[in-house]
């Protein structure tokens, strides 16, 4: 398998994902920011020139929940998505649904409007409107999670994975996670030893092959 991400994102929870399961996989940096993920031969990969895409023997995984659960299923024994059919895998997709909507969106938003559009199209009421939101969605997460270690039964899944990140992201960009139980469990995660492994591939910052990436593509 062969993740193309770029240091910074969403690309921390599909090399977490990959951690977790034990896959064995190259990192490959694409520097968005300055233009990698609209060249040719990454459009090829991605039409969409966004980070990060998973390569599984040729079937192409973009975004990066749907990631994250290609690799719980691919490897049950990581046991990151309960068993099927029953109420903990309704539970675990309901928080990755909620995560994803809810929160996620929301700081893509404040991002949007703070750096990302041109500055033309950018609007800071529209920051204030969002984090107001994301204040609301994040006491519900808080209360989803109570006093728990994870967010569905007794063991780590995808949900976790994906709240994880966000509530990083959430503190990355100077917003109030809200509830001590959040801290807790946030800071209870960041020391499991695959965040670990994951977070140390994206400092190593392993660049695109120039040449045989391009004739293999």
């Amino acid at each position: 398998m062969r993740l193309y991400g770029y240091r910074n994102g969403r690309t921390l929870r599909a090399l977490w994902a990959l951690e977790e399961v034990g896959a064995n996989y190259e990192y490959v940096e694409v520097d968005v920011i300055h233009g990698q993920g609209r060249e040719p031969w990454f459009l090829k990969i991605n039409p969409g020139g966004k980070v990060p895409v998973l390569d599984d023997s040729g079937v192409i995984i973009t975004e990066s929940a749907a990631i994250c659960m290609h690799l719980a299923e691919k490897y049950p024994e990581s046991r990151l998505l309960p068993p099927a059919g029953t109420a903990d895998r309704t539970e675990c997709y309901k928080w990755i649904s909620f995560v994803l909507t809810e929160l996620d969106a929301l700081l893509w938003t404040i991002a949007k409007h703070r750096f990302a559009l041109p500055k033309e199209r950018r609007i800071p009421a529209v920051i204030d409107c969002a984090a107001w939101e994301f204040d609301a969605a994040v006491k519900v997460l808080a209360t989803g999670l109570g006093d728990r270690a994870y967010l569905v039964g007794a063991s780590f899944t995808v949900a976790d994975i994906i709240a994880a990140h966000t509530l990083l992201w959430a503190s990355s960009t100077r917003l109030e996670v809200g509830a001590e139980s959040l801290v807790r469990y946030l800071n209870a995660l960041k020391v499991r030893d695959a965040f670990a492994r994951a977070r140390e591939k994206t400092h190593v910052l392993p660049q695109v092959p120039t040449g045989d990436l391009k004739a293999e593509i």
